[in-house]
């Protein structure tokens, strides 16, 4: 069969327009002959999310973006996505947008529900969330950290301000000589160092022999310590600490008037009678010497003992006075 040239041209121009709607389609990444269900979600901002990004559910591609376009006045973003029909799923479950990579790039993936919900239909709308990114997280930790070093910076600027207020002419001068005394104190104190030094060197026999004495001397302590504890020290220390407390215990008794001794300590009235007893041992011995015949008379031819007559000035009397 011979086709005629105006068939032949219209096979080929027919021909023509359906690649284009097909190539046209496949640039736009909605597919002429697709059953996918169609699906939106709403974002204040995008962060530069293109057409025909796939769509994903657990890392796996289940469809393409198909469109973003404003919804309203405020600049809200809906963006329009396809998803493969065999895919079923909640109407609860939320659309992220999140960071492909480190350099940029956003993405889509659904996080799906699987709950008593209905399933979603072509032309539902799901919720949508947006996952901070790098860039994002590296910005919010980063910019408390430029702030507190931006005031750090002030702060420095102010107290270096401060510092030239403080250090003038005079101030300057006076830590200049500050500084020259303090070098001055260091050159006095290196030369003390190398006299001290030297002396050291000078006298380094004497000290040897001084820490060999001393140590022959800790040595004899040592040795006089053993000879002390072998010859019975802490059996006498403890004799004597065992008499202390038995004399203790006397002078206890004693104060407390146990006992003779007690009693002649602590009893004042046989104290006022042994002190009146001894007066009058007193006043009699010396009446005794000075008036024997008072007591004592011997008459060997047997003549009759005069009367005894008190003188007029007695001496015991005066005694008694």
């Amino acid at each position: 069969m011979k086709l005629s040239r105006e068939v032949k041209t219209g096979i080929i121009v027919i021909g023509g327009v359906l690649l284009f709607i097909m190539g046209f389609s496949y640039l736009k990444s909605s597919p002429i002959f697709d059953n996918s269900k169609t699906l939106y979600a709403v974002y204040p901002n995008v962060g530069g999310l293109q057409t025909g990004t796939v769509v994903s559910i657990n890392g796996f591609g289940v469809g393409k973006v198909t469109n973003i376009k404003f919804m309203d006045a405020q600049g809200n973003l809906v963006v329009t996505f396809s998803v493969d029909s065999e895919f079923t799923f909640s109407r609860n479950s939320t659309v992220e947008l999140y960071d492909t990579g480190i350099i940029g790039g956003k993405g889509l993936q659904i996080n799906p529900v699987f709950d008593q919900g209905p399933t979603v239909q072509s032309g539902d709308t799901l919720n949508s969330s947006t996952r901070p990114g790098l860039t994002e997280l590296a910005q919010e930790k980063l910019t408390p950290l430029v702030r507190k070093f931006e005031s750090a910076v002030t702060d420095a600027d102010s107290v270096l301000i401060n510092v030239n207020d403080v250090l003038d002419a005079k101030t300057k001068k006076d830590l200049q000589g500050a500084i020259t005394g303090l070098n001055d104190l260091m050159v006095s104190l290196n030369g003390s160092a190398k006299t001290f030094n030297a002396l050291l060197q000078e006298n380094e026999t004497k000290l040897g022999n001084s820490l060999a004495n001393f140590e022959q001397l800790s040595a004899n302590f040592a040795m006089l310590s053993d000879s002390l504890n072998n010859a019975g020290l802490p059996n006498t220390l403890t004799s004597l600490s065992a008499s202390v407390a038995q004399l203790d215990q006397i002078m206890a008794k004693i104060n407390s008037g146990e006992g003779t001794l007690g009693k002649l300590m602590n009893d004042e009235e046989l104290y006022a009678h042994l002190n009146a007893a001894s007066r009058e041992l007193d006043l009699l011995l010396q009446d005794f010497r000075l008036n024997p015949k008072r007591y004592v008379n011997v008459s060997v031819f047997g003549k009759k003992q005069k009367e005894y007559t008190v003188p007029e000035e007695d001496p015991a009397e005066k005694i008694e006075e």
